[in-house]
């Protein structure tokens, strides 16, 4: 296989670990600065330039972009995608990890458990965002940030609002967001690659601070994850889109509350917390992918016309709960299942015997009237406005 790493930094001891375990696996590898490449877009065909200079073929691709490179970093990743080369991490999932806020929507759509965040720009809104979160303390977050840097805790709402208020005067945005008490300055970082958990670590403050991140002092320790830990860590990842990940996890009494899923983990405290492999875990992780590629379904399913895949939920109120899937009758409205989503947890290839449950999710190929006919109307939102009292019209 021949490798492209993606990286501003080849000293950091990351890239010189992945560097490493790509070449003792016999593999071909550049470590290549992201900056130098030129996008070409003239051609018949996409392609790359690298210090000027078209750009030899490579087998796949692993980004390690910044954040202060992530719009242009996104834009080379992309270009490589377009050229039909391999990453395990788009253009999209890392764009879509990078933003906070945006991360934070997306997962919150998949019923991930996060601490409850707020978002506003209105100096008017700041208070009653605080009191929706469950009131100071809270933990002020900038949209774009790494290594807790632009992370504070304000234990009083009044220096929360003169917080917010300073940080959107110099045009930052900034998330709301409950202090969990009980994490007590500790998280867990899980390194997800593909469908599973290769190394996890917890993290633990130091002193009276409350970022636990190595880079301001805090300590790490390996840990072995409860399957629920596991569960939620891999499922974030899928959704981000991202096969490599570093998910940051807190440790709530309601279970774990995802708080951040890194595109470019570093490596070194992990490694060292848990004595395992992590960068080797990756490279064969791409190796198998490059010498197996993954199928696109919605892209290589749809080519018949009035076929397609849709998303069926089971609805609390639908005709399908408690009955198996050979008698719900999908076989006989040539709709196929692919995968059934329960929770946190995928069944790939369902068998017919398997019950179905309220809220299952079903990833069905099939004829897309058929489909369609059974996704409920969508519900329009009530209004949340409440109605005044009359009062009576003084006559005169």
């Amino acid at each position: 296989m021949k490798l492209a790493i993606l990286s501003r930094a080849p000293r950091s001891y990351s890239t010189q670990r992945l560097r490493s375990a790509a070449l003792n696996r016999g593999h071909d590898v550049k470590v290549l600065n992201t900056l130098r490449f030129g996008i070409d877009l003239a051609g018949d065909e996409p392609d790359l330039q690298f210090r000027g200079k078209p750009l030899s073929d490579y087998d796949a691709v692993l980004p390690r972009i910044g954040n202060s490179i992530t719009y242009y970093g996104t834009a080379v990743v992309r270009q490589f995608e377009q050229m039909d080369v391999y990453t395990p991490n788009t253009a999209a999932g890392i764009s879509n990890s990078r933003d906070k806020l945006r991360a934070t929507q997306i997962l919150s759509r998949h019923n991930i458990g996060m601490p409850a965040t707020t978002f506003v720009r209105d100096r008017a809104d700041v208070i009653p965002a605080i009191e929706r979160v469950g009131g100071a303390p809270v933990v002020i977050k900038l949209l774009e940030g790494t290594q807790g840097i632009g992370v504070i805790l304000a234990p009083e709402i009044k220096v929360a609002e003169a917080i917010i208020e300073t940080l959107q005067s110099t045009r930052q945005n900034v998330l709301i967001q409950r202090f969990i008490k009980e994490s007590k300055g500790r998280d867990i970082r899980a390194l997800v690659v593909g469908d599973r958990v290769v190394a996890a670590m917890r993290r633990t403050a130091k002193g009276d601070e409350f970022r636990s991140n190595v880079h301001r002092g805090g300590s790490v320790e390996r840990v072995e994850l409860d399957p629920e830990y596991e569960r939620v860590a891999v499922r974030a990842a899928q959704i981000m889109g991202l096969k490599v990940a570093g998910v940051d996890m807190l440790e709530a009494d309601a279970g774990p509350l995802v708080m951040e899923v890194n595109s470019s983990p570093g490596l070194e405290g992990i490694e060292a917390a848990t004595k395992l492999d992590v960068a080797g875990a990756i490279i064969d992780y791409i190796d198998n992918q490059v010498a197996f590629p993954h199928i696109d379904v919605r892209e290589r399913l749809s080519v018949s016309t009035g076929y397609g895949v849709a998303e069926i939920v089971v609805h609390g109120d639908g005709a399908f709960i408690g009955k198996t899937l050979a008698e719900s009758g999908l076989r006989e409205r040539d709709i196929t299942v692919l995968t059934l989503h329960r929770g946190t947890n995928v069944i790939p290839n369902p068998a017919a015997r398997n019950i179905l449950e309220a809220d299952d999710r079903l990833l069905c190929f099939g004829r897309l009237e058929e489909m369609r006919s059974m996704i409920p109307d969508r519900k329009t939102r009530r209004s949340k406005v409440k109605k005044l009292p009359k009062h009576p019209i003084n006559e005169t």
